[in-house]
């Protein structure tokens, strides 16, 4: 068990190495009675809420951004504002691009284990040493109080049957994590008079399993939850349940509840220049790491982004200057109208080296098509210089997004931006 760095698993490190967390997993199959998830909260200090939700290309900028201005972070972990296997795509995607450009980091999610099963043979050849899971009871009479619901699959399950089959998840992939020697560490939040006097058993059953260690957490009133009217547990209720549960199983006592955007030492708040950059980084187009050498734009006169998709009848190419800078390659006739589905799959075929599209706007069967075949569609006012220029270099198109767009969608600033739920 490697708890040297890791300031989550060892307090002793807690003052001198930081983690950031990667708010990519935005969507959860799991609805905790406590819980109430945001992904636009600037002000709240707790689990379940992010300034901005990120896409694995903007995560790296971002990422690469907090290393050159953080302190010593030595941890780079996922842990929502969902679940990360609610989102699996994005939270291996992003894993893997982490391992691949910083391999000295340490590598951490944090999960409620439903969906992990089928990525830890994964997780382990990756590298990832640190999973935390969050089991909150072993009794389906207590843990069906806890939750809402359980999505399983394309089914919706009730709240007895819900945890009866969230339990079997969790504890085979807590087995599996053991066995892949990979340290695990068990959250599990404190509700007065529903589970407090439960956490014993909890504590003795993951000890059987071999779980590293256990994060009793006090149960923290969530405004939105079912459990909003809850009252915290005291201080002297959480030191007779952890003093109780270390019979059996090492305690973490320094547990600050994190966000899922945190940055830098535990217990410290995001400066206000690590919350600009990770709503800036959520505007950016997701290029990172593509090789595709073009960005197609509709435009009317060669100078401006003016055009909607559905009327142009060409769209003009460019690509990036070795030096910086971006050149006109060519334009190309776009498919004739008609056909439905079929003319939008033909233009995605015709732009498979284009790494963006940029226009005023389009609609919903041509961006589900050209979202599938992982092109950016970006909606821009601007010059074409400019707007090709940003996609190449990484830079924020904020200033160019059209405002009614972004006035339509308040609750979820990214939509339009090619980096959608």
């Amino acid at each position: 068990m490697d708890l040297s760095n890791h300031p989550c698993f060892n307090a002793k490190v807690k003052s001198v190495y930081g983690r950031v967390h990667l708010p990519v997993a935005p969507r959860c199959n799991v609805q905790c009675n406590y819980c109430d998830r945001k992904h636009d909260s600037l002000d709240e200090n707790r689990p379940g809420v992010t300034a901005a939700v990120l896409k694995p290309s903007q995560a790296m900028i971002y990422l690469k951004y907090v290393l050159e201005n953080v302190k010593n972070i030595s941890v780079v972990g996922i842990v929502g504002p969902g679940d990360p296997f609610a989102n699996p795509d994005e939270t291996m995607e992003t894993l893997r691009l982490v391992k691949k450009q910083y391999p000295e980091m340490i590598l951490c999610v944090a999960t409620n284990g439903f969906g992990l099963g089928p990525y830890i043979d994964e997780l382990a050849e990756m590298g990832v040493g640190h999973v935390t899971i969050s089991l909150n009871a072993i009794d389906p009479e207590i843990g069906s109080q806890l939750y809402a619901f359980v999505r399983h699959g394309k089914r919706t399950l009730g709240p007895k049957p819900g945890f009866e089959v969230l339990l079997e998840k969790q504890l085979e992939a807590i087995i599996r994590l053991k066995e892949k020697n990979i340290t695990t560490k068990v959250n599990t939040v404190i509700i007065p008079g529903i589970n407090d006097g439960h956490i014993e058993a909890v504590a003795q059953k993951m000890a059987e399993l071999k779980v590293d260690i256990l994060n009793c957490i006090p149960f923290y009133p969530c405004k939105g939850s079912n459990f909003a009217h809850l009252e915290e547990p005291s201080e002297a209720l959480m030191e007779n349940i952890r003093k109780k549960a270390a019979k059996y199983i090492p305690q973490m006592y320094h547990c600050e509840r994190c966000r899922a955007d945190a940055v830098g030492l535990l217990g410290e708040s995001n400066s206000r220049k690590i919350t600009r950059k990770l709503l800036e980084c959520a505007q950016m187009p997701e290029i990172y790491g593509d090789e595709r050498p073009y960005v197609a734009i509709a435009s009317l006169d060669g100078r401006l982004v003016n055009q909607h998709l559905g009327k142009a009848e060409e769209l003009l190419i460019y690509g990036q200057k070795d030096n910086g800078g971006v050149y006109f390659v060519e334009a190309r006739k776009t498919p004739k109208p008609g056909g439905g589905t079929q003319r939008w799959e033909a233009l995605s075929d015709m732009l498979s080296d284009c790494r963006a599209l940029i226009v005023t706007g389009l609609g919903d069967s041509p961006r589900r098509i050209l979202s599938r075949k992982k092109i950016d569609v970006l909606e821009l006012d601007g010059t074409i210089v400019e707007a090709a220029e940003a996609v190449f270099e990484g830079h924020s198109m904020d200033f160019m997004i059209q405002r009614d767009v972004k006035a339509a969608n308040k609750k979820n600033p990214m939509a339009g931006m090619g980096s959608g739920f």
